[in-house]
């Protein structure tokens, strides 16, 4: 697959384009001001504990408090409380030694929030959820720093190899090298980037992540909540090395810091694919180069196009998300049923690309066309299941019902990419109405009365070729009656270009007359 990452950097932040077979599959935007990002640590407030739900709601500096579940405390929540007190109150100079840390024993599963988070301490978190819509954060204790190969893990000894490494001769090589080399009081996710690689660049990527646990422990002195410890990687670099493959083909930025920036990540993660990042300066728009903007444009509307004349719609309600599929034009046999598997194949590939295109998350129920054979469906529920394999976010796939249609359900981690396709009609403004022609001619009529009364000795119209049309029509049209009522030189010019109630008036030197 021919992968591209197409990179826009304009005053209000990044925008970042991912191509697949020059096909747009997912759109991000990290504005520069944005303050809460997935991924982030915060050393927040507990405010308030509600036994009911088995949460707790934490200040870390949103306007609103962030939500934090028992479910998401991590078994190794003492711990976590234990370390946030430490590290604030550290004296000492260079920091304490984490590999002496005591760990203390983990929490139940079934256990109670106000049993753990009692005297509403300090606490230090990390962003699970941005804030959607009115909703805060959504926070988690299970803390985890992730890098290139490995994703590190405090307060727990822990060695876990990605199941998409499938070999097992790999997964023993790998669980044995990070073994030997993992540091103590931590536990270590070997991802699966991983597969392959030698011990000093796992190691390498392990120092890289315990200096950033360092870099908590110094932020941590003294601070006081709220308080941003420790962002996540900016998105650009945060994409790149969770993307970034060997059928990773080409990168282009239109700034030149990103430019230098991104040469020399991946000269440190990839010396050999360096060559693939260019910079873009040949003063075309570099989404408008790459065809981006016109993808955009056709794809985030709430009608989707497929080629074959069928097309989706695509409606966002308070609790789900409703896809219906519609035939089109085109049939590839005279039976049904194979006309709607084929319709019903080509809308499921799109409907994965817009689930990642469009960032959408939560209960989605996707009103496929009628198919009667079970094979048929069951087909394009493995199919379904196929095209969202390359999908990041955790999703799940059930069977088609008895009514025809398929519950999917995709993780929700930031606010769903929302962009507004539909410009706003420059003669209705968007109300979707215009005024009446009698109106219309009525106003026009008004405003040459006035010019007459004013001393203007020869006037032209200009207007809409079907208002011309309208007042020029027959031998006693309304032109010639204003000509004789108004006993002047008057001309009517049509102009395509025009909307359709627009109209200027020209004086006899056909300068345009001002109101």
């Amino acid at each position: 697959m021919n992968k591209e990452l197409i990179i826009n950097a304009a005053p209000t932040g990044v925008e970042i384009a991912l191509l697949e077979n020059k096909k747009l599959v997912e759109l991000h935007h990290e504005k520069t001001d944005a303050n809460f990002a997935v991924g982030d640590l915060y050393l927040g407030k507990v405010k308030k504990l509600i036994p009911g739900l088995n949460a707790a709601f934490v200040d870390v500096g949103f306007e609103k408090d962030a939500f934090l579940h028992y479910t998401d405390l991590s078994p190794y929540a003492r711990s976590i409380l234990k370390f946030t007190q430490v590290a604030m109150n550290d004296k000492a100079e260079g920091g304490f030694d984490f590999a002496k840390f005591q760990v203390e024993p983990e929490i139940v599963k079934t256990g109670k929030i106000n049993e753990v988070l009692n005297g509403k301490p300090n606490v230090l978190v990390q962003i699970l959820k941005e804030p959607i819509a009115a909703k805060g954060p959504r926070l988690s204790c299970e803390l985890s720093l992730p890098g290139r190969f490995v994703v590190l893990t405090p307060f727990n000894e822990i060695v876990a190899v990605s199941k998409k490494i499938h070999s097992s001769d790999e997964r023993k090589r790998l669980q044995k090298i990070i073994e030997a080399i993992r540091p103590k009081n931590f536990g270590v996710i070997v991802r699966t980037a991983a597969e392959g690689k030698k011990t000093a660049e796992l190691h390498e990527d392990l120092l890289a992540l315990t200096e950033s646990w360092q870099m908590i422990q110094r932020n941590l002195k003294g601070a006081v909540a709220p308080a941003k410890i420790l962002s996540e990687q900016d998105k650009t670099t945060s994409i790149l090395r969770d993307l970034l493959t060997v059928d990773f083909n080409k990168i282009v930025t239109n700034d030149k810091n990103l430019y230098n920036d991104t040469r020399t990540y991946i000269q440190k993660i990839a010396p050999d694919k360096t060559d693939i990042v260019t910079f873009h300066n040949n003063g075309l728009p570099v989404f408008d180069h790459y065809g981006i903007t016109k993808q955009v444009k056709s794809g985030f509307g709430k009608t989707v196009n497929l080629p074959s004349g069928a097309y989706l719609i695509i409606e966002h309600t308070e609790a789900l998300h409703v896809i219906d599929v519609n035939s089109g034009y085109k049939s590839v046999s005279n039976n049904q049923e194979e006309n709607a598997v084929e319709t019903n194949m080509e809308a499921a590939e799109e409907i994965a690309r817009q689930l990642r295109l469009r960032d959408i998350g939560g209960i989605i129920v996707v009103d496929f066309i009628d198919m009667k054979h079970p094979d048929n469906k069951r087909r394009l529920q493995d199919a379904m299941e196929g095209f969202m394999r390359t999908d990041r976010a955790k999703h799940a796939v059930l069977p088609i019902s008895r009514f025809g249609l398929m519950q999917l359900t995709r993780q929700r981690m930031r606010p769903e990419m929302n962009i507004n396709t539909s410009e706003t009609c420059p003669t209705c403004h968007g109300s979707g109405k215009v005024s009446s022609t009698l109106l219309l001619v009525d106003e026009i009529q008004t405003r040459l009365q006035y010019l007459v009364s004013h001393g203007h000795k020869k006037l032209t119209l200009a207007i809409h070729p079907i208002l011309y049309s309208h007042l020029t029509k027959g031998l006693w049209s309304i032109k010639r009656k204003w000509q004789w009522k108004y006993k002047i030189p008057f001309y009517i010019e049509s102009n395509s270009d025009f909307y359709l109630t627009e109209f200027h008036f020209y004086d006899g030197n056909l300068d345009e007359i001002k109101f």
